[in-house]
């Protein structure tokens, strides 16, 4: 599920949305208030239920060294590897998504170094009614994207985050505490 020319997409559980209001989410660190969507490249970040915590791990082409993808990414697995952690593979196997199409001349980019997101500052209406995303698993595989699961997310983000890896952390906060 990725926008075709001239759209974002928003995911959600919810599939009632009928337009779209600039608010400040509870874990914003910016007060300004924005809808918030994703592109065709960061879209598979979003193929899972809204809670579940996730470690997200790609090759940065000319950054990445060999070693760091051979160890995070692991050799000959491609080039992107999503992480949960066995308790949130239920949800992943039965939880429902939308994906609503939003126009992206309504969007800026949104990040300084690498944008990770598009936001938009007025109402934004959907360009049609959601569409189920479906199998959450199967978009991973289609993509060639592995989705490793582990017993906790923390071991693997704290290799991520010291590598030469692009990465991002998503719902971080929902994961297993750290192992002691």
């Amino acid at each position: 599920m990725r926008p075709e020319p001239g759209q974002v997409l928003h995911f959600s559980e919810d599939p009632t949305i009928t337009r779209f209001v600039p608010h400040v989410a509870a874990t914003a660190h910016q007060p300004e208030p924005y809808v918030w969507a994703v592109d065709h490249d960061r879209a598979p970040d979003y193929w899972f239920p809204r809670q579940c915590p996730r470690a997200l791990a790609w090759v940065r082409p000319g950054v990445t060294t060999d070693e760091d993808r051979d160890r995070i990414i692991g050799a000959g697995c491609g080039d992107r590897v999503h992480a949960i952690e066995y308790a949130w593979w239920e949800a992943m196997r039965t939880t429902t998504l939308y994906a609503y199409r939003l126009p992206a001349g309504q969007f800026r980019r949104f990040g300084e170094t690498e944008s990770h997101a598009h936001v938009a500052t007025e109402p934004v209406e959907p360009l049609g009614p959601p569409e189920p995303v479906g199998d959450l698993i199967a978009w991973h595989a289609a993509a060639g994207i592995q989705l490793r699961l582990l017993d906790n997310l923390w071991p693997f983000w704290d290799q991520v985050i010291t590598s030469t890896i692009g990465f991002s952390g998503i719902r971080l906060r929902n994961a297993a505490p750290r192992p002691a």
